[in-house]
């Protein structure tokens, strides 16, 4: 232990050797601005922290918050207006890249009404787009970019915040109307009556699929551009209009990524790069997966590889991160209803705005309710969610969060099949097990978040999020053993009453930004803090009737005498601590270096038979590993990113002892990824091609000499290439695409072949989504969408491989948005497709064509 806290000490004392050397800019500005400020005008940076403390601001006063933003046009230029009580305080500085003018504005932050990203593609002749977003926690970022010469952007102070006059050197040449009075006193000199201005009221949501950055790979709000990883975001926007009803369905839209459906659809688990991983991430903070409604979920992030060095044990194929609904500063309200096939509605509202006259305290409610019957026989469900959100802002500097999720649901329990060739002989309507079986689940989720900036270099994220989750089940378990007729199939009888799971995890960032000569650092230091506790009761009995799979009859009464009885407990507490570095040697050279050690305790008690008075098997162990990554992205030209990447993972091996008693080691996990990121289009169309190689070591298998037993000396590897795309090709016209390959199989086994594939990994696959709005005429707010989902071949368990086969999913949807009101028409799975998932040992039919309508508004 001691050399643990060495370790630790040796941490904070570097951290504190840095800080030591951190800079601080501090810009100054002229009340009476007409031009933007140049960087000569800076005032030389702090060297020791008794002159950075002279030169930060006041914590309360760091930055101030942009609640709109608006274009004014007119016929020879626009005026972009920030909407702020404080436009004189603002402090900018520009500088020219090409034929774009970059704002940089170091103490201001958006709060836009749905987004904190504004962008106004060609807005005056000449200019290609306008876009304004928060470039970190403390500033914001103004790119005017000119079509073949750099814009003329001169500055005014307004009462209504700060405004940029732009004209271009197309219209500066156009002749000017002889009526119109030319000024430089002040952008609203013009002649209104001669020429009206034409006013676009943008709020900050936009209908684009792009999302330009995320706080979840690095725990810093850096582009995608500038991070050396494949990440794959799915927007708002896509969820809403695939009218996805299960929030694993949206990863379909990404490549080398598959759900899988387990224990009855009661879990949210998915395959990705051939590695499948039982826990994800909600806000950026790992978490059981157990059901997840999707009326609070603002997008899905998939962050490819390992993520150990941020996040700790998690497979290395990658993770999926949750992105929940945050409380908005201006009034929103929203209801919608959606009904369909198989007797599914469900009606749901979100509301959010302010609570206080100054904005200071926000709110956010979404409410949903769902009832759906299905195509498989005895299959229905009720969910009920509600999740209320507050957010606390005192001043400008401390932000605090709280968020509480309820879901509750009552539905039939679908075992499904088992994976043998008797089952495609079966419509897929066949339920194996009951119409008695039921699963309900009761989840509790809360979420407390303290954001604080103590100054423009230096901020502190805290985030606790406690969760209890209990499902509780009783169904009938089909066996794969038949009778001697060949066509009764022998099943089980199961109850696994409510055993609530409990998590508690604390996790703290410190992020600091300074320099080191003409070298940008960002680094964070971090530590995190979680108890999980998992428990189950089990008891079974194969006392219950066989079931003739081709003429069944249900509705056998229940046993009430179990042959046994098992139960289970376990602890796992972790501590992990991580540094991680963003270094931008150039403008375009960047370098991430970062590093987790964990430290792991795991306990359990498992009893295998009460009724037979079994003793009691209790497992210990001790686990503790270090996860280093390092990365470097080059950008040539700026719509180009080149990366490159090893980072590795690890997962202890629960459960798993030698034939001495001892623990296994952790798994580990190394993967090398190459890839390029290019936005095309003027940055509307974003594209990822990357290709990787993982290798997965110290896997259990068999040991040789006692079969009872295992031994950490098994190897699985996966190779492929992928590619997504995601934007917008022309106005209206947005897609969201992928495709893949993937190799991944097992290397080393002492029981399984070398070269069999892994579970529910396709060797190949194929996402396709687009959507054209019509922008004006009589068809303006009319939008058609159609959709490709092909998956390859795959296998369902590695003991006897049972071969999946390959589909292709052809959906389309239709909708119509007048003013607030918006009606849409889902069709998914058009030509009755039959395709199937697998969770590794069953297989569950996937739905039949279906229809669903949806009406909403929002104002």
């Amino acid at each position: 232990m001691q050399y643990k806290l060495q370790y630790l000490c040796l941490i904070m004392s570097a951290f504190s050797v840095i800080f030591t050397t951190s800079v601080k800019a501090e810009i100054t500005q002229n009340n009476s601005a007409s031009k933007i400020l140049n960087k000569s005008e800076f005032t030389q940076p702090a060297k020791t922290i008794e002159e950075w403390l002279v030169q930060s601001p006041n914590p309360s006063q760091s930055h101030i918050i942009i609640t709109g933003i608006r274009i004014q046009e007119t016929q020879n230029r626009i005026d972009i207006i920030l909407e702020t009580q404080d436009g004189e305080k603002l402090q900018p500085v520009s500088r020219n890249e090409g034929n774009n003018v970059i704002i940089d504005i170091k103490n201001a932050q958006l709060r836009l009404e749905k987004s904190n990203t504004f962008r106004q593609e060609k807005p005056l002749t000449g200019i290609t787009a306008v876009e304004v977003k928060n470039s970190d926690v403390n500033s914001i970022t103004l790119t005017i970019a000119g079509e073949t010469t750099l814009p003329k952007v001169e500055l005014f102070d307004d009462d209504e915040g700060l405004i940029f006059e732009v004209t271009s050197a197309t219209t500066a040449t156009q002749p000017q109307p002889e009526s119109e009075p030319q000024s430089s006193e002040s952008p609203q000199a013009e002649n209104v009556e001669e020429q009206e201005p034409i006013e676009l009221v943008v709020t900050g949501e936009q209908d684009s699929y792009l999302v330009p950055e995320t706080s979840s790979a690095t725990r810093t709000d850096t582009p995608l551009r500038d991070i050396p990883q494949s990440i794959q975001i799915v927007p708002k926007e896509v969820i809403q209009e695939q009218r996805i009803t299960r929030i694993s369905d949206a990863v379909r839209n990404v490549s080398g990524v598959s759900p899988r459906t387990e224990f009855s659809g009661s879990y949210d688990v998915f395959t990705i790069r051939g590695f499948t991983d039982y826990n994800l991430l909600r806000n950026g903070t790992k978490t059981q997966n157990f059901f997840i409604d999707g009326s609070n979920i603002e997008q899905v992030e998939v962050l490819k590889g390992p993520a150990s060095v941020l996040y700790g044990q998690f497979e290395p194929g990658g993770i999926v991160n949750l992105v929940t609904k945050k409380p908005l500063i201006n009034p929103y309200y929203a209801a919608e209803f959606t009904a369909g096939s198989y007797n599914y509605f469900r009606p749901a509202i979100d509301i959010s705005g302010p609570l206080t006259p100054d904005k200071s305290l926000l709110y956010r409610l979404n409410v949903a309710y769902e009832s759906a019957g299905s195509f498989r026989d005895f299959i229905d469900s009720e969910v009920f969610s509600i999740t209320p959100a507050l957010t606390f802002n005192f001043g400008d500097a401390t932000t605090v969060g709280v968020e509480y999720e309820y879901v509750n649901t009552d539905r039939a329990f679908d075992r499904g099949l088992r994976p043998q060739d008797f089952l495609f002989d079966l419509p897929i309507s066949r339920n194996l097990g009951d119409k008695n079986d039921r699963y309900k689940y009761e989840g509790h989720r809360l979420n407390l978040l303290l954001d604080h900036q103590f100054s423009q270099n230096l901020q502190l994220r805290s985030n606790f999020t406690y969760q209890s989750l209990s499902p509780d089940a009783e169904y009938v378990n089909p066996s794969d053993e038949f009778e001697a007729d060949g066509r009764s199939l022998l099943r089980d009888y199961v109850i696994s009453p409510a055993r609530p799971s409990k998590d508690l995890t604390l996790q703290t960032d410190l992020i600091s930004k300074f320099k080191t000569g003409s070298i940008e650092h960002q680094l964070v230091l971090g530590i995190d803090l979680s108890r999980n506790t998992f428990n189950y009761a089990q008891s079974q009995t194969t006392n219950f009737p066989s079931l003739d799979i081709f003429n069944p009859v249900y509705g056998f009464p229940r046993p009430d005498f179990f042959e046994s009885v098992e139960e289970y407990e376990s602890q796992t507490d972790t501590v992990g601590v991580y540094l991680q570095d963003q270094i931008a040697l150039t403008p375009n050279f960047k370098l991430l270096l970062g590093g987790r050690y964990d430290f792991v305790n795991f306990k359990s008690t498992f009893i295998p038979d009460i009724v037979n008075d079994s003793p009691s098997e209790t497992s210990k162990f001790y686990d503790e590993a270090f996860s280093p990554r390092v990365g470097i992205v080059y950008q040539p030209i700026k719509p180009i990113s080149l990366y490159a990447s090893y980072s590795t993972s690890f997962v202890p091996n629960n459960n798993n002892a030698t034939a001495d008693g001892e623990p296994l080691e952790p798994t580990r996990g190394t993967q090398y990824e190459i890839g390029v990121k290019a936005e095309l289009f003027d940055g509307k169309l974003s594209t990822t091609l990357a290709a990787y190689d993982i290798t997965k070591t110290n896997v259990a298998t068999v040991d040789p000499n006692d079969d009872n037993f295992s031994i950490a000396v098994g190897e699985v590897k996966s190779r492929g290439i992928e590619l997504d795309i995601v934007g917008e090709i022309t106005p209206g016209w947005k897609i969201i695409a992928s495709g893949y390959l993937n190799d991944a199989f097992v290397s080393e086994d002492n029981s399984i072949p070398t070269g069999t594939r892994l579970e529910n990994a396709a060797y190949n696959g194929a996402s396709l989504w687009t959507t054209y709005e019509f922008q004006k005429g009589s068809s303006q707010g009319l939008a058609l969408s159609a959709g490709l989902f092909y998956v390859g071949d795959r296998i369902a368990n590695q003991s006897d491989p049972f071969t999946i086969p390959s589909y292709v999913r052809t959906d389309a949807a239709i909708a119509y948005r007048r003013d607030n009101w918006q009606a849409a028409i889902n069709f998914k799975n058009i030509f009755n497709t039959r395709y199937y998932d697998t969770n590794g040992y069953l297989i569950f039919p996937q739905a039949p064509f279906t229809v669903l309508g949806t009406l909403s508004v929002s104002f």
